[in-house]
């Protein structure tokens, strides 16, 4: 295969971390390791939003920087702490190998861009995604681990610089990128992506980012995110989609297509069921 071809089929596929790879917010997460409760976060993030006090997904690293309550008390090791504590959502290390080893010839790269702080997302994703492939809130730190200043907020706009910054260095245009998302702060990355050909998926019924995405994955697995990679880019027929799953031990029990595709997949061992919907 001549290298013009291997370049073609060479994809970067780029997610958001915060209910997109997790189930739980690393904002609550990082709120109960300091004893403030569940309630006063959302209080004060629907205040910062009403306010259009900062750009949507980047209220947390406000209030790490400026809400005494969050920025007297939590320390660089609470930010490793909050990793460990999160839940992800199931089998991103076999999503990461998959995409890693390739399918059929299609090669795709895996990065993570989030405005949650750069250091959750490394402790939670340890040994499944690279360091060096997680793009995070950056904060600087004095000698006690306590936030001085922020140094990139990877939110709203600031995921499209990330990502374009990804495209020139891997040489890899739009229409060769795959992102997914839930919320807001994935809004400018999606529209830049539309139009430019690339491959926009939604993880949330949220309305406004499901509108804007091409396709949208609802589910607990995050393996459920390769229905569309397999049917858009690779082309695949469902009967090969069915087979694909079926390969890594798990069924597709159900596929209700409509502008969302509902996956509900089955281990194959007749273990419990995995509700995936995608």
């Amino acid at each position: 295969m001549a290298a013009s071809d291997r370049m073609l089929k060479r994809y970067l596929f780029a997610s958001d971390f915060d209910q997109t790879l997790t189930f739980n917010d690393s904002g609550y997460v990082l709120s109960e390791i300091i004893g403030v409760s569940t309630e006063e976060f959302k209080r004060k993030i629907r205040g910062m939003a009403a306010l259009n006090l900062v750009q949507q997904g980047a209220e947390l690293a406000y209030l790490l920087l400026h809400d005494p309550q969050f920025r007297t008390r939590i320390r660089r090791e609470h930010l490793y702490e909050a990793g460990k504590r999160l839940r992800l959502k199931e089998n991103i290390r076999l999503l990461s190998e998959i995409l890693e080893r390739g399918i059929e010839g299609y090669h795709f790269d895996f990065y993570v861009l989030s405005a949650a702080p750069a250091e959750v997302i490394q402790s939670a994703l340890e040994g499944i995604v690279p360091a060096s492939h997680i793009f995070g809130t950056e904060f600087v730190y004095d000698g006690a681990g306590a936030i001085e200043t922020i140094r990139r907020a990877a939110a709203g706009y600031g995921k499209a610089v990330i990502l374009n910054q990804l495209m020139a260095d891997l040489q890899i245009g739009p229409d060769h990128v795959v992102y997914a998302g839930d919320g807001s702060s994935d809004i400018h990355v999606m529209l830049e992506l539309n139009a430019r050909e690339g491959l926009t998926i939604a993880v949330s019924e949220t309305r406004h980012v499901a509108q804007i995405a091409k396709r949208t994955v609802l589910g607990a697995n995050a393996l459920a995110v390769l229905v569309p990679i397999l049917d858009t880019i690779a082309g695949w027929p469902r009967m090969a989609v069915r087979e694909f799953f079926e390969s890594h031990g798990f069924l597709i029990q159900e596929w209700d297509r409509a502008q969302t595709d509902w996956i509900t997949l089955r281990q194959a061992d007749s273990a419990p069921l995995v509700t995936e919907e995608g």
